[in-house]
């Protein structure tokens, strides 16, 4: 047996093989081959599994997103047949025996100069799409599966670390846990854990080598341990925790139906944070009022291009609907500092946490803004959004944000467009300034929601992604809490309501703490709801306030 530490940062555990997420290395060598008949064979074999894949991308996005936003895929089946793509490779096999990744990789090159340098936008934006196109066929070549994961069977998945563009495309149904060297517990990977409600271990290090690859593993996400081919008394005291864990979910599950109201009859929303149009189930399955924090940024991930108005509205208006008129939060794009998408082309910065990220990139790029816009607006049709805004520090910014938003409803009416005319707009309180200005900023909106993660990372000067700064990243630090008692105060003046969308409002050691600050809503992982709706029907926010706040406060 080998025993890995790490940190956990998703709780429960899972058995499994352990499977490594699988890259395609694009830095491709140039090999001299004999048989070139056999390498055209292998390219053509490569191709054609691309082509199955790409068909089932344009059936899972015409279902979740519609036919504009599947189009994409449509396209990149047509490129990968385009006769003078396929010809020039099979002849430079033929012509310079070379190996079918040389020869896809070099062809892709031609033809992504050639729209490059064309004049017409759209064939440029071309240039992009035959590199993605052949990148597939030369991962399929070099063995990597698609969505990284190279297993028929359910796995813990081992990995350096994941971006936030690879958690997205991941195949979800055939992950049990994640463990990886590196990362943080605001990781992205550790995000999506907490989402789909299966363990997490991160900071392993060089212990989680890749000659574990395919060993039966237990993932304990509360102690931070791998187990690799458990002996058998570990594996009976595992065994005994999963069927505990097991039948503390049965006991959750009788929660469901029931309200989310303290002992002394204070009501609280308890919402849900999303990733994606494919969460929702998870929402239904847990029972959650609503949803608090829908990541729009997936859309931006997942895409080689700006997702078009039709592709994001569909999107939206899926999660609208399925949520059957429960208040549906979109928080617009936060794309930038840890998650970025090649196609918007941002200046390298030395310090992205602090530049050009979230309403930053909207304000200085009002088309890709008012796209979004319309699409959300749209989509408020057919359930009930709210609109929520990252990364706010000043009032000008939330007066930019309402005379563009006014303009878009202006251009919808003209077309006849339906929308809902009262849709609540909210900002995320997230930066210090957002807090010390939020007696302005209340006046200016429906609802607060607390994004504890930046909060504390910028109210601490702590980087939240920094895994070697864990210790000093302390999200119950008196500086932070404060300031959410600051601006639930301040929402409460103004007669609109706060929340917490960040990682904190899972943590039920903190319950009690958030309601004595006033916080009305919660919004967390699916699979912390009914844990957290256990704690808020248990404790009595009367009894104990005045000393949590005299704690808090002297």
């Amino acid at each position: 047996m080998y025993t890995i530490q790490g940190k956990g940062v998703s709780g429960g555990v899972a058995n499994g093989p352990l499977c490594f997420y699988r890259r395609g290395d694009h830095d491709v060598a140039k090999h001299e081959i004999a048989d070139t008949e056999a390498e055209k064979q292998r390219f053509e074999s490569a191709r054609q599994t691309a082509m199955e894949q790409l068909k089932a991308l344009y059936e899972k996005a015409l279902a979740e997103v519609g036919e504009e936003g599947a189009e994409l895929f449509e396209a990149h089946q047509m490129m990968l047949d385009d006769l003078d793509y396929v010809e020039g490779i099979q002849d430079l096999i033929d012509g310079e025996q070379v190996n079918a990744e040389y020869a896809v990789s070099q062809v892709a090159e031609q033809f992504a100069q050639m729209f490059a340098s064309m004049d017409d936008s759209y064939m440029q934006a071309r240039a992009a799409d035959v590199k993605d196109i052949s990148n597939r066929v030369i991962g399929i070549l070099g063995g990597v599966v698609a969505g990284g994961i190279d297993s028929d069977v359910p796995v813990i998945l081992a990995a350096d670390d994941l971006a936030p563009s690879e958690t997205v495309q991941l195949d979800k149904s055939k992950i049990l846990g994640f463990v990886t060297q590196g990362g943080s517990g605001n990781s992205h990977t550790a995000i999506l854990a907490r989402t789909m409600g299966i363990p997490a271990v991160i900071g392993t290090g060089d212990a989680l080598r890749e000659d574990y690859e395919g060993k039966t593993a237990w993932i304990d996400g509360e102690t931070g341990e791998l187990f690799v081919e458990a002996d058998e008394i570990t594996h009976e005291r595992l065994s005994k925790k999963h069927a505990k864990q097991r039948a503390m979910k049965e006991l959750m599950d009788q929660l469901k139906g029931k309200e989310n109201v303290t002992i002394d009859g204070r009501k609280v929303m308890v919402y849900c944070n999303i990733g994606s149009p494919d969460d929702v189930d998870q929402v239904l399955a847990n029972d959650g009022g609503g949803i608090g924090l829908f990541r729009s940024e997936f859309l931006y991930l997942q895409n080689n291009d700006y997702p078009t108005e039709e592709q994001q509205f569909q999107a939206y208006k899926t999660v609208a609907e399925r949520m059957g008129g429960k208040r549906v939060i979109i928080r617009t794009l936060d794309i930038g500092a840890d998650k970025q998408a090649d196609y918007f082309q941002l200046a390298h910065e030395e310090n992205p946490a602090m530049g050009l990220r979230a309403i930053r990139i909207c304000l200085t790029r009002p088309e890709v803004f008012k796209t979004q816009l319309r699409a959300l607006y749209r989509a408020s049709a057919y359930g009930k959004i709210a609109i929520m805004f990252p990364m706010i520090t000043s009032e000008w910014e939330v007066l930019e944000i309402k005379r563009i938003c006014e303009g878009v409803k202006a251009e919808l009416r003209k077309e006849e467009q339906p929308f809902d005319e009262n849709i609540e707009l909210g900002i995320m309180v997230e930066t210090p300034a957002a807090v010390m200005m939020s007696d302005r900023l209340a006046k200016l909106v429906d609802f607060f929601s607390v994004g504890t993660n930046d909060l504390t990372q910028y109210t601490l000067a702590t980087d939240r992604q920094g895994g070697n700064l864990d210790r000093f990243f302390d999200a119950h630090h008196p500086a932070v809490l404060r300031m959410i008692k600051m601006a639930a105060d301040n929402a409460h003046k103004a007669g609109i309501w706060i929340g917490i969308c960040g990682e904190l409002g899972a943590d039920t050691s903190m319950t009690e703490t958030f309601m004595a600050l006033g916080v009305d809503e919660l919004s967390v992982s699916p699979s912390a709801v009914l844990p957290l709706r256990s704690t808020i029907r248990s404790i009595n926010t009367a009894e104990n306030r005045e000393k949590i706040l005299e704690d808090l406060l002297k």
